[in-house]
This record gives C-alpha cells, sequence and structure tokens, in this order.
C-alpha cells in the first residue's frame, strides 16, 4: 500500500493486535485452529499429502520384493531435505514482498522455538498484499515437488512426499496469518512490522469507519 505505518490513524484505522515476535506460535496456533478457508486448505493439503504417503508405503504390500524399511528410509531423506529448503522459503517470501513495494527487508530465525520470518521493515501490507507474500512460497515450492513426483520412480515420490509434508508444516505461520486476515475481514485490516522493536502490527477500521469510508 502507498500508506504509511504513521498515517494510518488519520486515515481511520485502529489498532487490533500487537503480535511481539516472541509470542508468534501462540498467536499462530490460536488463528489456525478458526474454522477459515485457509486453515481448512491447510489441514486438507496435510491429509492428502499425508494420505498419498500412506499409500506409497503400503503399495504392494505383501509381494515378495515389498521393503517398507527402503521406503521409509527414502520417506525419511524428504524430511532431512526439507529443512535445506528453509532459506529458499524466506527468500521466495522476501521477493514476494518487493514484488508488493517492500524496501527495508529481512530474515529473522528463532532455532529455539524453531521458527523463521521473512520481515518488511514500516511496509503496510493489505490483504491481497500480505496473501501474496504469504502463498508465495507455498506455491511455487509445492508446484515444483508435485511436478517432480511424476518424473521419478516410487522410492523417490516418497522422498518427494516427505518434503511436500514437512514443507506444508513449515507452513503453518503463514496460514495462521492468513486466517487472522479471514477472521478480520470485515475490518480491512493492514499490518506492518517494526523490525528494531520485534513486534508486527494489525490495523483496521470499524463498523463506523467503514461506512464513514463508503461515503463520497
Amino acid at each position: 500500500m502507498k500508506i504509511k505505518s504513521g498515517e494510518l490513524e488519520d486515515k481511520g484505522y485502529v489498532l487490533l493486535d500487537k503480535l511481539e515476535h516472541k509470542e508468534l506460535i501462540p498467536f499462530i496456533k490460536k488463528y489456525i485452529k478458526k474454522r477459515t478457508k485457509f486453515s481448512f486448505f491447510y489441514y486438507f493439503s496435510n491429509f492428502l499429502v499425508f494420505g498419498f504417503t500412506g499409500y506409497l508405503l503400503m503399495k504392494g504390500f505383501g509381494n515378495p520384493e515389498f521393503d517398507i524399511a527402503a521406503r521409509f528410509t527414502h520417506f525419511c531423506y524428504g524430511l532431512a531435505i526439507a529443512f535445506v529448503l528453509i532459506p529458499l522459503h524466506e527468500y521466495i517470501h522476501v521477493i514476494a514482498y518487493k514484488s508488493q513495494g517492500a524496501k527495508n527487508t529481512s530474515y529473522k530465525a528463532n532455532f529455539k522455538k524453531l521458527y523463521f520470518m521473512a520481515l518488511a521493515d514500516k511496509c503496510v501490507a493489505d490483504k491481497k498484499e500480505f496473501l501474496i507474500v504469504a502463498l508465495a512460497p507455498f506455491i511455487v515450492i509445492n508446484s515444483v515437488l508435485i511436478v517432480l513426483i511424476f518424473a521419478v520412480n516410487s522410492d523417490w515420490k516418497l522422498t518427494i512426499c516427505g518434503i511436500m509434508l514437512t514443507h506444508t508444516a513449515m507452513c503453518t505461520g503463514d496460514f495462521g496469518l492468513m486466517s487472522y486476515f479471514e477472521v478480520n475481514k470485515d475490518r480491512q485490516v493492514v499490518t506492518y512490522d517494526d523490525v528494531e522493536n520485534k513486534i508486527s502490527y494489525f490495523w483496521g477500521k470499524t463498523e463506523k469507519n467503514n461506512l464513514n469510508s463508503d461515503k463520497c
């Protein structure tokens, strides 16, 4: 958005939530459990990948050449490889931020709580812009993985499933934040990061302000 963070109040916005980054995980857990289209899609995606993985693990059960240990090993390869994709995941976030006009972008990692963040300091993003940023890594990386599934044999399909299952889990924060926007969809929510103070702010319009903004 062209609005600067310091102009939000003058534009009729009020502060809805202040998310300290150290409290990110409880915030995400709260909103990923909400019944929104984004939380549904998140859980449904996990269900599909988990189901397909189970099918590949047990396919051909009872045949002499069936080797569950080898298949599970390939699946575990995928779990490990997925963690190598973390820098790429965050870099895609940053590219998406820049595509929406962000200038000052950065990364944050908390290895103790095992979460990673791409931040755009003082860049105000509305719902549409934020969804582009949040969905970009999920769409790009998982699309490539889906294409690769059709190019490898059964054992390596399990490796890709392991990558996809882990990467989808890594997108929990993205879907949790999108769920927040959906819960507050009637309030024209915008957000921005305060990198120095390690806080993300969510501003919106009250019902009264929404009515006023519709007037000519």
